[in-house]
């Protein structure tokens, strides 16, 4: 029996930022998937009593929690723009190079100064 050609490996493709921008979406969504047990246990203090939820801001408030929370945020924001994306390529517009290099680009881009906005006033 003849042995079939093997794929070429990661390690012959030249990174992209097309291939950049999808896996940074499926990490986000992974990230997001943790945010919402963390948002679950604030809603578990809170419904357990003023002591309990001060125990969770308080660590929320820390800076392993002001991490978490900025991790979180940076997650939700890319997410969402790059979510825009696909969107926009379910309608047939943008999946051109030139477009989906662009609005890669405007996600990338955009991400920490909205996630810097959003993370100033939220602890401001």
């Amino acid at each position: 029996m003849k042995a079939r050609p093997l794929s070429p490996h990661l390690q012959v493709y030249k990174p992209q930022l097309t291939s950049f921008t999808s896996i940074s979406h499926r990490i986000s969504g992974i990230v997001l998937s943790a945010a919402a047990l963390m948002i679950t246990m604030g809603l578990l203090a809170l419904s357990h009593g003023p002591a309990a939820f001060a125990r969770f801001m308080a660590f929320a408030d820390s800076l392993l929690g002001r991490v978490i929370v900025a991790a979180f945020v940076l997650a939700t924001v890319y997410h969402w723009l790059n979510g825009i994306r696909h969107l926009l390529w379910d309608t047939g517009w943008g999946l051109d190079l030139k477009r989906a290099y662009a609005t890669g680009w405007a996600a990338v881009v955009a991400t920490p100064i909205f996630s810097a906005a959003i993370l100033y006033w939220l602890w401001s």
